[in-house]
Parts: C-alpha cells; structure tokens; sequence
C-alpha cells in the first residue's frame, strides 16, 4: 500500500462505478446491513419535524442507549454514525501508537494517521481461523502502544473477540487506551452478554464506538454513540463539533425503542440463515467459508482462477458481493456476502453451486 493509500478512501463495494452497471439493479450482498426493512417504513418524513433545530447535543439518542440498554446518560456521546466516533477518538486522546488488527476495517487506522499516530499491526492469520492470538501474545504488541482498536465482531473477518479477555487487557494495562467498535454486536448469538457497554462506567480506560446504521438497516441516516466513563466523554467533548445528530436521527431514536419485536425477528432470520448457508455452502468445493460471526461470512475463492471470474458471474445474474482484495491479509481471493432475506440466499447459493460444478466439469 502506498503512502498515499494510507489516507485515501478505497472501498471494495460500489459496484455501480467498478462494472459499470449504468443503472443496471442488483441484489447487494456487499453491504452488511440487516436483512429486513427498518422498522417503520411507513412513517411520513414530515413526522420528524424537519423545520426545528435538532439539540445541539444528540440527546434525544442519548436516551434511546440509555433506556434501550440500560446506560447512564453520563456514559453516553451521541455521534453522527460510528465513523464520527472512529475519528474523533485518537484526535480528542491524543495517541501516539496504537495497534490494530489486521485484517480489520480501513478507518481504524486511517483515524490514527491523521491524528498524528503510529500504528502497528497485530495479523489475523488464515491457518488459525483468523481467530485472535493469545493474551500475552497481544499484552506484549500493546505493551509500548498507548492504544489499542479492535472489533467484535471484527469486519471483514467475523472474528469474535472474547470479553473477557478484552477486560483482561484494560485491567492490566489501565494507563492504556482500549477502542472497542461493536458496530456488529447485536448480531452476536452472545448478545448482549457479549457487549461490553455495560463495563465503561467503572473502567476509565475502555471505550466502545457502536452504531445503529447496521442492525436497523438504517445506512443513509448517520446514527450511534461513543459510550464511555463520564471523565473520559469529558475529553471527548473539548474536540467534538456541535450539531452532528440531526434531528431526523433523534427523533427515529424515540421510534427504535418501540422495536422490540422488530430486533427479535431480525436476530432470528439471522440465526436461521446462518445456520443454512454454512450448510449449504459445504456442498460448494470451489469457495471455503473463513468467518460468520455477524451477519455476513468471509469466504475464499479457490476455483483455480481469479477472484474477477466469479464477480463477473455473479454480475451477470444481479449479484454482487464485496471484493476484499484492498485488506491487507486478503489478496488472495477473499469476498464477503451478507445474509439478506431466505430467498436471495439462495439465489445466491444456487449461482455459487452452478459455477463451481462449471469448473468441476471443466476440469475433469
């Protein structure tokens, strides 16, 4: 990767602009948004009072984390979408050296450079899993970082990072900064046992960045939170602008309490189509399946040709999945799909199938 690379913004999606699709529709299994429509489709524009400032401080989804999840508002830093939350974190802390994972989501590092910091990298390997290496294999990376960022679970690879261990880390190390994005955590079977929201009012040093664009299937409205202890927000907010949460997120924020049902179903069709596609996709010799942690598998393409073969296939049939040949780890044929709705899965699932016996018989 380029000097220039390391701040310019790449991504594997967009397939409109990288195949020229002039128009042309497709099921997006790029994206990892939830599968189901947000819970109120129906709801007129003009309900959310667009003609009224918002408050200047995002309360309004200050109060969904704190009656939704059981926070105090103290702990609560409302931001226009996780990336605000990404960026703003190493620039208001001021971090010198922060290590990361890799392969792991671009903008974590990308934050870090443009506050000024070094960063570091802890890989993920293949031959494990992509799992996370042992305690004190990252307590000696870290040991002359003053930040560490991670995901759970981690995107592209759905990675899992234990919570425990994650508390292991701060508590031994509590004059070092530990960013935890968990911008797919409801998605984990382990919700919300697995969250660590809950943990930052009494551990100074733990931050975690989350975001309701991916669960809500909210992506064109910026909305989620930096949750940390009260001392720490109080860093947060010298460097945060005012005026990032509009007030069409904080009112959607009131509507996003009444949705029980709604998390429920989307967290059931997960589940269900999880278990399915790996099913499925055993019977499918040409792509191995690497990570499934969150609503989206990490697979590898190994047909014996290039990873372009099977996206112009899929192209062809209205389908497109995230080339994820720009992460550092995985240029060697790795994609990512999401779970959407049963019937596309197995739209999906079919093509899948119908390519790789197409290669088998081509070989034999």
């Amino acid at each position: 990767m380029t000097q220039d690379n390391l701040y310019h913004h790449e991504h594997g999606g967009e397939p409109e602009r990288r195949f020229g699709l002039d128009g042309k529709r497709v099921l997006d299994f790029s994206v990892n948004i939830g599968p189901l429509s947000p819970p109120f489709p129906d709801k007129p524009l003009s309900a959310f009072d667009l003609h009224r400032y918002p408050s200047i401080d995002g309360r309004g989804v200050a109060a969904f984390y704190r009656d939704r999840f059981d926070l105090e508002d103290g702990c609560v830093l409302p931001v226009n979408g996780a990336s605000e939350g990404i960026y703003l974190v190493p620039r208001a802390l001021g971090i010198r050296k922060a290590v990361l994972f890799t392969p792991s989501f671009f903008d974590y590092g990308r934050a870090c450079r443009i506050a000024g910091a070094e960063v570091s990298f802890l890989g993920l390997e293949e031959s494990e899993g992509f799992a996370l290496p042992g305690v004190e294999t990252i307590a000696a990376k870290i040991r002359d970082a003053d930040a560490m960022f991670a995901a759970n679970p981690n995107n592209p690879t759905g990675t899992q990072f234990p919570r425990e261990m994650f508390l292991e880390l701060a508590r031994r190390f509590p004059d070092k900064w530990f960013v935890m994005d968990e911008a797919f955590i409801q998605y984990a079977d382990d919700f919300p046992g697995a969250s660590l929201m809950r943990e930052v009012g009494s551990l100074k040093n733990v931050i975690v960045i989350h975001s309701l664009t991916k669960f809500y299937a909210l992506p064109g409205l910026r909305l989620g939170a930096v949750l940390a202890h009260p001392g720490t927000l109080g860093i947060l907010l010298r460097y945060k602008e005012p005026w990032t949460v509009n007030a069409v997120a904080e009112r959607v924020a009131g509507e996003l309490l009444r949705c029980g049902d709604y998390e429920k179903d989307v967290r059931e069709l997960i589940a269900s189509e999880r278990t399915k596609i790996l099913g499925r996709m055993e019977t499918v010799p040409g792509i191995a399946v690497r990570g499934h942690g969150a609503n989206f598998f990490l697979a590898r393409w190994n047909a014996g040709s290039d990873l372009d073969r099977l996206l112009e296939y899929l192209i062809e049939r209205n389908l497109y999945v995230r080339d994820c040949r720009n992460f550092p780890g995985l240029e060697d044929n790795f994609f990512r799909f999401s779970i959407r709705k049963p019937e596309e899965n197995d739209y999906l699932l079919d093509q899948f199938q119908q390519l790789s016996r197409r290669i088998g018989a081509m070989t034999e």
